[in-house]
């Protein structure tokens, strides 16, 4: 039989309290690590709430949601790291695509940039991050 515990507050017994609120709104609704060269793919199973990630084009990608945001309002962040042997890898971060698709509810957007290169460009290590409300 399934379960409900109600509680306003969390409480440890050394490193204090914190209202449930703050672990609601401000637990990450889906993450993925992913190697981003040639076909992505989840690096050891390191995903949330993630369904699939596509290769949209030379470091751009998409991923879809499991379970759904509750609006396209809802903020994607991240970071990469790549082979530092190859140029313009070091400098690499995520941003917005280029894309006239906006995100929807079920599937964001997300493409790695070298500042350097002044390119999209696919890399080794990228982990990203949505947060909001989910449906």
């Amino acid at each position: 039989m399934a379960g409900k515990i109600v509680a306003d507050t969390l409480e440890h017994s050394t490193a204090g309290s914190i209202a449930t609120n703050y672990v609601v709104n401000g637990s990450a609704k889906s993450f993925v690590y992913l190697n981003g060269t040639g076909t992505p793919a989840v690096r050891n199973s390191k995903s949330f709430n993630i369904s699939s990630v596509t290769d949209t084009n030379t470091g751009q990608y998409s991923s879809t949601l499991t379970n759904n945001h509750d609006s396209a309002d809802y903020g994607v962040s991240g970071g990469n790291s790549g082979d530092i042997s190859t140029p313009n890898r070091a400098s690499v971060t995520i941003c917005a695509t280029g894309s006239t698709t906006a995100n929807t509810s079920s599937t964001y957007r997300y493409a790695t940039w070298s500042a350097s290169a002044s390119n999209y460009l696919d890399t080794t290590h990228i982990g990203v991050i949505t947060h909001g409300d989910l449906a």
